[in-house]
């Protein structure tokens, strides 16, 4: 038997501040706060998919051996185009780093915005609709 994986299930994100994080990931990505286990954790579901939230310096263990703010990169999918999430991210007051500009993602040519979450993650918003 092969060993594979099937897909992504959750990626945890370290921030310095998980209620502006939260706030910010709600407002400006539509994502869904919620809390979860005993300790009231808190999670961003978009999708399929969730975002746990953990706090810099906490001792949630394990995590990773260097875990901090602003050292992810991550692309989100839209069924949106472009120049709607440009809209949008203006309406909410979050600077575009770069795009529309065209990329490569796991399904072949899209289109990408590039922004930053209040710890400067970059994050990267894509629709193939536009490839």
């Amino acid at each position: 038997m092969k060993f594979t994986i099937d897909r992504i299930d959750h990626v945890v994100l370290t921030c310095s501040d998980i209620g502006l994080t939260a706030d910010w990931y709600e407002r400006v990505l539509g994502m869904e706060r919620e809390e979860f286990g005993a300790d009231k954790r808190i999670a961003l579901r978009f999708g399929a998919q969730k975002l746990n939230l953990h706090q810099v310096g906490s001792d949630v263990g394990p995590q990773a051996a260097k875990a901090q703010a602003s050292a992810l990169d991550i692309c989100f999918i839209t069924a949106l185009g472009m120049e709607d999430v440009v809209s949008h991210l203006a309406e909410q007051d979050v600077a575009v780093v770069e795009g529309p500009a065209p990329k490569i993602g796991a399904l072949g040519a899209m289109r990408s915005v590039y922004c930053r979450d209040p710890d400067g993650n970059l994050v990267e918003i894509s629709s193939y609709l536009e490839g």
